[in-house]
């Protein structure tokens, strides 16, 4: 069985978990501290927090920014639920949007069109590692009449004195837009690090601060750091100074910290992610591409456009002409095969907890086109060039035969 997308996990990796454990440094230490100063300079900015997931660093941003009940966060309506999730945390309501068929991305126009005195945050989903049109986000929120809509509640939004844009970045570390890294691209970005994305450290996220000024990016990573910690004002390695013993309470935190064993698989990874992993999942893509251009059902994925390039995270396959029923039954026959795929995603108006707020997918037409025609096809390091064959040709041969019934 060819798997859709298993961890890199070699002896470089083991080797670095192992000495993190005979340090006697498992919980966030040196290594953690480590891995926010080289992923800050990866992405070109200042302050990196590393965290126990993207979920935990969304939420810690909103709540920071003061998003709570009464607000209102605009969030694709295609998208993994965490996106959404996190603004139902903070008591906010989710504000779903449309995206680009083209790109899979959340649209501009419907992002203008849904924008209300009570919006405090929009948050773009860079869909498969393509990164989001952020000149034009940015450029939106900055408008006179979007920000005469604005309404500040909180000290943080008052110096911001627009809508916060926080980008929901779970695919696309190592993107490129207008020659500028991923992370340095608009106010907030925050990372995934499961398992199953381009570099892992098992489970973990970081939130890249971007703010422009009279924001010191510095000083509120020093601020959600405490909040990431129960709101403790000393973490493990800072006690451990001598006489450094007495640590303070200072908000009721959360506990979400990323550890050094989790930090010492990133390290490694983060070591050869631009020149190796990239490399390899491009090779991937660009074979599956150049395996399925003469498929008149084939709908390749974008990865390249004239201002930015993918992580190259997804292999999002769409299929011409065909319904959601079909689609399902492509799956099970390429599964029958012996190959594994999945599909990216279901779109948020499809999952009985928003759909029983009242979240109706006829809503949102360009997201259920692509979702009932999307094939997710495997990318990882350890796929062979001839396993990326076997699945072009299990796709190929399930297609036709569903096409000719």
């Amino acid at each position: 069985m060819i798997p859709f997308s298993p961890p890199r996990i070699d002896q470089l990796i083991i080797d670095e978990v192992t000495a993190a454990l005979k340090s006697g440094w498992i919980t966030t230490g040196p290594r953690t501290k480590k891995f926010e100063k080289e992923l800050a300079a990866f992405c070109g900015v200042n302050s990196v927090l590393c965290l126990n997931s993207a979920t935990a660093g969304l939420e810690l941003v909103l709540r920071w920014f003061g998003v709570k009940e009464g607000d209102e966060v605009i969030v694709p309506a295609y998208t993994y639920c965490a996106t959404a999730n996190v603004v139902m945390h903070c008591g906010a309501k989710p504000v779903m949007v449309d995206i680009n068929e083209t790109d899979f991305n959340i649209s501009l126009e419907k992002i203008r069109a849904a924008v209300t005195p009570k919006t405090k945050v929009i948050m773009p989903v860079d869909f498969g590692g393509l990164p989001c049109n952020y000149d034009a986000i940015n450029a939106l929120v900055n408008e006179k009449e979007i920000k005469n809509k604005f309404q500040p509640v909180t000290d943080e939004q008052d110096k911001l004195a627009r809508i916060l844009i926080l980008s929901d970045a779970a695919h696309s570390l190592g993107a490129v837009y207008k020659n500028k890294p991923c992370g340095s691209l608009t106010d907030v970005t925050v990372f995934s690090f499961h398992a199953v994305k381009n570099l892992t450290t098992a489970e973990g996220g970081a939130i890249a601060f971007n703010l422009p000024a009279p924001f010191q990016n510095e000083k509120i990573y020093q601020q959600l750091v405490v909040k990431s910690l129960h709101g403790q004002n000393k973490d493990a390695l800072a006690k451990t100074q001598k006489g450094n013993w007495k640590y303070d309470v200072v908000e009721a935190g959360y506990k979400c910290n990323m550890t050094d064993l989790q930090a010492a698989i990133g390290l490694i990874e983060l070591t050869r992610y631009k020149n190796d992993t990239l490399k390899k999942r491009k090779e991937i893509c660009s074979l599956y591409s150049k395996l399925l251009l003469n498929c008149n059902w084939a709908e390749l994925p974008l990865f390249k456009t004239d201002y930015s390039e993918s992580s190259y995270h997804l292999f999002p396959l769409r299929i011409k002409g065909i319904n959601e029923k079909q689609r399902d039954e492509i799956i099970q026959e390429i599964f029958n095969k012996d190959v594994s795929v999945n599909v990216h995603f279901q779109p948020l108006p499809l999952l009985t907890y928003y759909k029983n707020l009242g979240y109706r997918i006829e809503n949102y037409p360009a997201a259920y086109n692509n979702y009932s025609r999307e094939i997710s096809l495997p990318v990882y390091y350890d796929l062979t060039d001839e396993q990326v064959k076997t699945v072009a040709n299990a796709v190929i041969t399930s297609v036709d035969l569903i096409l000719k019934k």
